[in-house]
Parts: structure tokens; C-alpha cells; sequence
């Protein structure tokens, strides 16, 4: 399950590239081609390093006009769909 907390970070197993603000991405396990528009580029961008689901939408808030609710359910939806094709890893930091 995604939170707030939750760790997102890109998989090691694909290569990407910038073309024209859009990422373009090939997963090298099933050779599938995915593609990202600005906003999604820029998420691209900040998970090549972990950080958890609040920073990332902290960044896109200032760095975008978007309605902080509108922000967090699409950033959820990108980050459920980018976990579901075995994109990135969704780390939850559990304390015993």
C-alpha cells in the first residue's frame, strides 16, 4: 500500500531518455516502450533517488499550478501504474 511516507524509487532494470519534456522509458525485462508527459517526467526525474510520496508532491506543488488534492490522487495514480508495470519500487519503512 502507497502512503504518505512510502518511498518510491525508480527500478534499476530500464533505461530512459528525455525527448522534447516528455521521458521516454524501456523496460529492458519485457521491451516495452512507456512514455511520460511533463509532469510525469519531472516524477520520472526526482524517484532515480528514493524519496518518500510527500516529498515528491511537495516539488510538484511549487513547481506546478495544480490544487493540492488534484495533485495527490494523480500522483497516485502514476505511482499504482508505474508499480503495476514494474517500474518502480515502493519501499514502506516499518518500526518494530
Amino acid at each position: 500500500m502507497v502512503t504518505a511516507d512510502s518511498s518510491i524509487v525508480a527500478t534499476k532494470d530500464q533505461v530512459s531518455s528525455n525527448l522534447a519534456g516528455e521521458e521516454v522509458i524501456l523496460d529492458l525485462k519485457s521491451g516495452v516502450y512507456y512514455s511520460l508527459n511533463e509532469v510525469g517526467a519531472s516524477i520520472w526525474n526526482l524517484i532515480q533517488e528514493p524519496r518518500t510520496v510527500n516529498e515528491i508532491r511537495d516539488t510538484l506543488l511549487a513547481e506546478y499550478e495544480v490544487e493540492p488534492s488534484q495533485c495527490d490522487r494523480e500522483l497516485l495514480v502514476l505511482i499504482h501504474q508505474l508499480e503495476a508495470e514494474g517500474l518502480v519500487e515502493v519501499r514502506n519503512e516499518t518500526t518494530a
